[in-house]
């Protein structure tokens, strides 16, 4: 599987997912079934919310871009909408949807996202 969806706010975005033992361990999650996470806004870059539970972790030195889906702190999920730099793991990418779509459907404030594998 490379591949998981974030539904917000009546869209389903997919996400190519990285190659690397997070991602691997989200996908497994998701095939329990689906995860919601009520996520707010931080930094005026991102929409960050907490996981059930904690992921491994492969941390490195980013510079995020809109669509970048990302583990913080192993037991958090962020969708950025701008850019930041940071010791970060990446989960996966937002195919198909430009930065000003993204947080058009993100909106402003807290907002639900449901990540499935489908």
């Amino acid at each position: 599987m490379n591949r998981f969806y974030l539904h917000v706010n009546g869209q389903t975005l997919p996400v190519a997912a990285a190659r690397n033992s997070s991602s691997d361990a989200l996908i497994a999650l998701l095939a329990e079934g689906d995860v919601a996470v009520d996520a707010h806004d931080y930094g005026s870059f991102e929409k960050v919310g907490s996981l059930p539970q904690s992921l491994p972790t492969n941390d490195e030195q980013i510079t995020t871009e809109p669509g970048d889906v990302i583990l913080y702190q192993g037991n958090q999920i962020t969708v950025y909408y701008g850019t930041n730099s940071w010791s970060l793991t990446r989960l996966g990418k937002v195919e198909g949807t430009s930065a000003e779509e993204l947080k058009q459907i993100l909106g402003d404030g807290n907002v639900e996202i449901r990540l499935s594998l489908e």
